[in-house]
C-alpha cells in the first residue's frame, strides 16, 4: 500500500478564526461582540486567511522533498518524442539527372491567423534518380520466361500472362536504373477490351526486388483499370530498390504478379495485351521528423571554474546527435574547436574527461562538477573548460510534442525552394509524437525506478526501461527468447522484447499494416538503453510483434426498418475495433499477445452491434497483410506468443427482414 503523506499542520482557515475568538474570550472578556460585522472579526479572519495560506505551503514540503529525493536518484522527465512520417517531393517534370534533396529540409503546414506551423525536416538526404523503360518479359506459372523486348520494340503486341491466366503469372518491367524510394510512372498502351476483371479492384500485385527479394510497392493510381485500357500507373518503390538480373538482363525490375481472386472478385478470362511502354521518374519520399534544426548556437564564455551551466535558446531538445564543442581562448582570431562528449552522469568522468550533461526538457548544458572528499582534496569530476573559452553548440534539434501528430495531406508547404520540385505533400498521418512527461507522472515513476535499479533482470525490468527511453511506443512486450514450446537451452538465456508503434485508425477503425512496423530509429534506441543494463550472457533481440492477418467474412439480417448501410458500417467498425491490435480485445487495451482468434468472439461482437437482428454466419481466414493472400476458412486461428491479431479487408453481407 503507498504510505500517506502526513499534514504537518492540519487546521483549516474556519478552525484558525474559532480558535482566536476563544483566545478573545479568554483574554479580553469585555469583548463580547464577535458578529462578523464587527471590524475586529474582521481582521481576525483577514489574519486567518494569511495564515492557511501559510499552512499550506508548510504543507508542501512532503511532496518538495519527495521530488528531491527523486531528483538525487536519478528521476529525470522524459522529453518530448518527434513525430514521424514520410514527405513524397514531386518534381515539375521529368529529369534527365538526378536531382537532389538534401538532409535537414524543411517542409510545414499552413500557418494560419491561430497555428503557427508545423515543421518538418528531412532525416537524410533524398536523390530522385531518372529512369525509362529499358525490358519486358513474362513468366507464366506453368512455363518459362520469356524476353519479349524485341516483340514490344517492332510493335507486336505481347500477351501479359499465359494463355489462360492463373494465379502466380508475372509480367516483368525492367527499367534503366534502381529507383529507391522513388515514385515512378509507367504509361502503358493496351489493347482496350474486357478481360473479365473488375477495373477498380484487379487481382494484381505490384513489386520491386529489394535485393533479397519482392517487395510489395503501394499503387497510387491505375488508370488502366488492371490493363483494361491505356494509362498512367504511378508506383511507389521501396527504399531498398536494387538493380536486378531477369532475361540476363540488368535494371531496376519491377513485376506484376498475378494471385488468387478473392470470393466476389472476378479474375481474368483472358490474358491483357500490352503494345507499348514509357517509363519515368516524377518524385521520391523520404522520411521526415517533427523537428527543427538548430546550428552553430553559441551559449557563452566559460568561467573557468566547475560546474557551469549554460541554457539552450530552443530547448525542449528532441533525441539526437548533441555535441558541445570549446574553442581554446589562445587559439588567436581562428580557434581551433575541441569537441565534448554528452554523458548521463559525471558518475565515471575523470578529471581530464571532457564531458558535458544535459537535460533535454530545460536545454541545461551543464559542465563536471569539483567535489571535496574527506581528506581534504577536490577531485574533478570531467575536465573544467579554460577561461574565457568559447561555449557553443555544433547542432541539436528542437520540437516534438502531441501536435507533430498531423493529418494526411497537411505537409504541403516547402520552406525552400528546391530546383524542379513543384509540390511536396506526406501521403500518410504523422505519429509518434509525445509530450514531454508532467512532474505527476515522475512522482509515479520514481518507485519502478528503485525496482528495477537500472537493471533489467526481469521481462517486466525490460518493458519499464524500455517505456522511458521511448514513450512513443504504444505496447511493450517481453517474452523469453527460442521455439515456442521449447524454452530449454541456450535459446532460452536471451529475451524478445516486442515493441508496438503508436497507429491512428480511420473512421472505420481500421490501421494501415505499415503504421504498424516500429521505426528503426526507435528500435536501435530501445536495444541501446537495454544493452547497457542487461544481465552479462543474456541476448536481447528488439523488434516488432508478429502480425496475424485476419479476414472476418459473415453474413447477417438486419431489423424491420434498420438502415442497411449504416448497419454494414457500424458491424464493420465493431470488428475492425476489437480485432485490434491497439484497442480491441476483451479489455479495450489491445489484442493480447498470444491470444486465440475464435469464430464465436466475431459472432459476439456482431450481435452487440445496433440494427443486427441475427448473425447468420461467421468464416475466419487466415491473411497475409503484405500479399491479400488467404487460406481456407476455419474457426479458429492460434497465435503465437509472440503474435497480435491484425484487421485484414473484413467483408459482410447484410440481408433485409
Amino acid at each position: 500500500m503507498t504510505l500517506p503523506s502526513p499534514h504537518l499542520d492540519d487546521r483549516r482557515f474556519q478552525g484558525l478564526v474559532d480558535e482566536a475568538k476563544r483566545l478573545v474570550q479568554q483574554r479580553c472578556p469585555e469583548w463580547t461582540d464577535h458578529n462578523v460585522s464587527d471590524p475586529g472579526v474582521t481582521l481576525i479572519e483577514a489574519f486567518a486567511t494569511m495564515v492557511d495560506q501559510l499552512v499550506y505551503r508548510v504543507n508542501r514540503v512532503p511532496e518538495k522533498s519527495y521530488l528531491t529525493f527523486l531528483d538525487l536518484i536519478g528521476v529525470q522527465l522524459h522529453p518530448p518524442t518527434a513525430a514521424r512520417t514520410d514527405v513524397t517531393f514531386r518534381l515539375s517534370a521529368p529529369r534527365p539527372d538526378p536531382v537532389v534533396v538534401r538532409a535537414g529540409t524543411e517542409v510545414a503546414t499552413v500557418r494560419t491567423e491561430t497555428e503557427e506551423a508545423v515543421v518538418f525536416t528531412t532525416t537524410a538526404e533524398l536523390a530522385v534518380v531518372p529512369c525509362s523503360f529499358a525490358h519486358l518479359a513474362t513468366w507464366p506459372a506453368a512455363e518459362e520466361v520469356a524476353d519479349r523486348t524485341e516483340e514490344l520494340a517492332i510493335g507486336r503486341d505481347v500477351a501479359c500472362f499465359g494463355a489462360t491466366p492463373a494465379p502466380g503469372d508475372c509480367l516483368y518491367v525492367g527499367l534503366s536504373a534502381a529507383v529507391p524510394a522513388g515514385v515512378v510512372v509507367l504509361r502503358l498502351d493496351c489493347r482496350v477490351e474486357g478481360v473479365g476483371v473488375d477495373p477498380l479492384r484487379p487481382p494484381l500485385v505490384w513489386e520491386a526486388w529489394d535485393g533479397t527479394g519482392w517487395a510489395v510497392c503501394e499503387v497510387e493510381k491505375d488508370g488502366t483499370g488492371g490493363f483494361n485500357r491505356s494509362g498512367e500507373l504511378i508506383l511507389h518503390l521501396p527504399r531498398t530498390h536494387t538493380p536486378a538480373a531477369v532475361v540476363r538482363r540488368t535494371g531496376g525490375w519491377l513485376r506484376c504478379r498475378l494471385i488468387e481472386a478473392e470470393p466476389g472478385r472476378p479474375t481474368y478470362l483472358a490474358p491483357p495485351v500490352l503494345r507499348g511502354i514509357t517509363a519515368f521518374t516524377i518524385g521520391a519520399t523520404a522520411a521526415a521528423e517533427h523537428a527543427e534544426t538548430i546550428t552553430d548556437e553559441v551559449l557563452g564564455a566559460a568561467e573557468g571554474v566547475p560546474g557551469q551551466t549554460f541554457a539552450l535558446a530552443r530547448p525542449p531538445v528532441v533525441p539526437g546527435d548533441f555535441v558541445v564543442e570549446v574553442a581554446d581562448p589562445a587559439s588567436g582570431p581562428d580557434p581551433q574547436y575541441t569537441h565534448w562528449t554528452r554523458v548521463d552522469d559525471f558518475a565515471h568522468s575523470g578529471p581530464e574527461d571532457r564531458h558535458i550533461t544535459l537535460d533535454p526538457n530545460s536545454g541545461r548544458v551543464e559542465f563536471g562538477p569539483a567535489v571535496r572528499e574527506r581528506d581534504g582534496s577536490i577531485r574533478y569530476y570531467g575536465a573544467v573548460p579554460a577561461k574565457g573559452a568559447t561555449v557553443r553548440v555544433r547542432s541539436y534539434r528542437t520540437g516534438g510534442g502531441l501536435r507533430g501528430n498531423v493529418a494526411r495531406s497537411t505537409l504541403k508547404i516547402l520552406r525552400s525552394a528546391i530546383p524542379y520540385v513543384a509540390r511536396v505533400e506526406n501521403r500518410r498521418p504523422a505519429l509518434g509524437g509525445v509530450d514531454g512527461e508532467s512532474v505527476d507522472s515522475a512522482r509515479v515513476r520514481g518507485p519502478m525506478t528503485l525496482r528495477t535499479l537500472h537493471r533489467a533482470v526481469v521481462p517486466h525490468d525490460y518493458e519499464l526501461l524500455a517505456r522511458e527511453v521511448a514513450p512513443d511506443a504504444a505496447r511493450v512486450h517481453c517474452i523469453r527468447a527460442g521455439a515456442d514450446g521449447d524454452d530449454s537451452g541456450a535459446e532460452a538465456q536471451g529475451v524478445r522484447l516486442l515493441v508496438v508503434p503508436a497507429g491512428r485508425s480511420d473512421e472505420q477503425g481500421r490501421i494501415g499494416f505499415d503504421e504498424l512496423i516500429p521505426p528503426a530509429p526507435t528500435l536501435r534506441l530501445i536495444a541501446g538503453h537495454l544493452e547497457e543494463r542487461r544481465p552479462i550472457g543474456a541476448r536481447l533481440v528488439v523488434e516488432p510483434p508478429f502480425y496475424q492477418g485476419v479476414t472476418v467474412v459473415a453474413s447477417v439480417q438486419a431489423e424491420p426498418g434498420a438502415v442497411r448501410d449504416r448497419v454494414r458500417d457500424e458491424a464493420l467498425a465493431a470488428l475492425y475495433g476489437y480485432f485490434n491490435p491497439l484497442s480491441g480485445g476483451p479489455n479495450g487495451q489491445g489484442w493480447p499477445f498470444g491470444r486465440p482468434v475464435q469464430a464465436g468472439e466475431a459472432f459476439a461482437v456482431l450481435q452487440r452491434v445496433p440494427g443486427v437482428d441475427l448473425v447468420e454466419d461467421v468464416r475466419l481466414y487466415r491473411a497475409d497483410p503484405v500479399t491479400g493472400e488467404r487460406t481456407d476458412a476455419t474457426t479458429k486461428i492460434a497465435l503465437d506468443r509472440h503474435a497480435l491479431v491484425f484487421s485484414y479487408e473484413h467483408q459482410l453481407r447484410v440481408r433485409g427482414a
